[in-house]
């Protein structure tokens, strides 16, 4: 893809073949807080980050009037009865965009939901033009039926997260590959990327850009990865010893 492209209102060579970091934190996480978010932007965008995927309206808000960078916007909230929950309805997305993101990202599986697609897409685009749109999907299937909608964006985000993608490599860049091949959409890969090689790879099978989160943002899964992989280590120790007795 053309790295001059501008699509609508946002120039595209901004994040092609470029990182995004997502800079979110729930209600039951340490770092949740106001302007907490904000800190953790101006860290990701220090080392090099194209752009910035944010929860919330709050934040959203503090992180664009800071910083002059794209911003990729959702809305996690749970509704009962439902297991969509990344911005699953027009209110959701509509307050996204008021609040200043570029992008609205909307969970665009084949689930169950609160409201259906093309009422979001057709309120989105009627309210907000000038906007795009990033599906965040979870396999191949979710990826055809909401190709007709003509998302800007298609996102790996939810691989591994549905009843019908629980069986998925992590990261699942054979979908990055898929999608790359088969549909002229960027391919955002998203969703487990915790090395440096899984974003070349991502690249190389086809990413327009690679969304990186929990490895960057979130301390207490980094601290998990090293404590479990101690863990695992003293076990294995013990059992080794044991044998040998």
């Amino acid at each position: 893809m053309n790295s001059e492209v501008i699509v609508l209102g946002m120039d595209l060579g901004k994040i092609e073949k470029k990182i995004i970091v997502s800079c979110q934190a729930l209600e039951d996480e340490p770092l949740h807080g106001r302007g907490i978010m904000v800190l953790m932007a101006k860290a990701a965008i220090m080392g090099g980050a194209s752009a910035i995927r944010a929860n919330g309206t709050q934040d959203i808000e503090d992180i664009k009037a800071a910083f002059d960078i794209p911003l990729i916007g959702l809305n996690k909230r749970n509704i009962e009865g439902y297991r969509v929950y990344i911005t699953p309805t027009s209110e959701d997305a509509l307050a996204v965009l008021a609040a200043g993101a570029d992008v609205v990202a909307i969970d665009c599986t084949l689930r169950k939901r609160p409201e259906p697609l093309d009422s979001i897409f057709f309120n989105i685009r009627r309210e907000f033009p000038d906007r795009l749109i990033m599906a965040d999907i979870s396999d191949l299937k979710d990826a055809k039926a909401v190709l007709d909608l003509r998302p800007d964006f298609l996102a790996t985000t939810l691989s591994g997260y549905t009843d019908d993608s629980s069986d998925k490599p992590k990261p699942d860049i054979e979908l990055v590959k898929v999608l790359s091949r088969e549909f002229d959409i960027p391919v955002v890969a998203e969703g487990n990327y915790w090395e440096p090689e899984q974003v070349v790879r991502a690249f190389e099978a086809g990413a327009f850009s690679v969304t990186v989160g929990s490895v960057i943002t979130r301390p207490q899964l980094i601290t998990r990865r090293f404590t479990s992989y101690l863990e695992e280590w003293k076990k294995n120790r013990f059992m080794s010893r044991a044998g040998g007795r």
